[in-house]
């Protein structure tokens, strides 16, 4: 099977499993969005939504969150793990949202990725999921199954990501990537996935790929 065709599967399977994404994350705009992102960084979804209730009660916007200080927003964020730099980050960008851009996030990717804190990941799911805008997020679960779908080579993430761009038609992007997510998380989780169930796997995976589910 050819990579066109692989795609082709891919987005005919997960369109019938998914036909409606919604995002993972909590919020309300694209500064609590870009807070939640941030915060996920070797972090559940499900425990950043446990805690971004908490932190934006307290400030859920540039303006009130720099009244907070770093320690407070520490102390808050603490179980999503990493808090020392994350709390530092998200004072720090709330700040140059005020200073720069009237305390609105920035809708451009180079900007978003000036900030502190957000590296090309976070600035990808801001830009697609609060934006609107075409980008291809690649986190552990898309790299591993692009990977394990032979969609890509897996040498590092930048690679999965442009290899996913040249596959998968632009406007499905956005929903694309969440449609990955979901399925990793269901049916392909890096340990102890069973062929049973991973169909795609089976479908599209080497028998190298394959050997390592036994």
């Amino acid at each position: 099977m050819t990579k066109a065709e692989k795609a082709e599967y891919i987005i005919e399977e997960l369109e019938k499993l998914y036909p409606e994404t919604p995002i993972p994350l909590d919020h309300k705009d694209p500064y609590t969005l870009l807070i939640a992102v941030l915060l996920s960084a070797q972090c559940t979804d499900a425990r950043v939504n446990q805690i971004t209730p908490i932190l934006f009660k307290r400030a859920d916007n540039p303006f009130d969150m720099v009244k907070l200080s770093v320690d407070e927003i520490k102390e808050i964020i603490r179980p999503c793990g990493l808090s020392p730099r994350k709390s530092q980050a998200i004072y720090t960008l709330s700040q140059i949202l005020i200073d720069k851009y009237d305390g609105e996030v920035p809708e451009n990717m180079d900007l978003l990725e000036e900030l502190p804190g957000v590296g090309h990941k976070t600035a990808s799911v801001v830009m697609s999921q609060a934006f609107g805008v075409p980008a291809f997020p690649v986190d552990t679960h898309i790299h591993r199954l692009l990977t394990r779908w032979g969609m890509t080579n897996g040498k590092n993430v930048e690679q999965t990501e442009k290899d996913a761009k040249k596959w998968f038609p632009k406007e499905l992007w956005n929903k694309l990537h969440l449609q990955i997510i979901y399925y990793g998380r269901e049916y392909s989780p890096a340990r102890s996935p069973k062929l049973d169930v991973d169909f795609i796997t089976v479908k599209l995976g080497s028998k190298k790929v394959l050997q390592e589910y036994k």
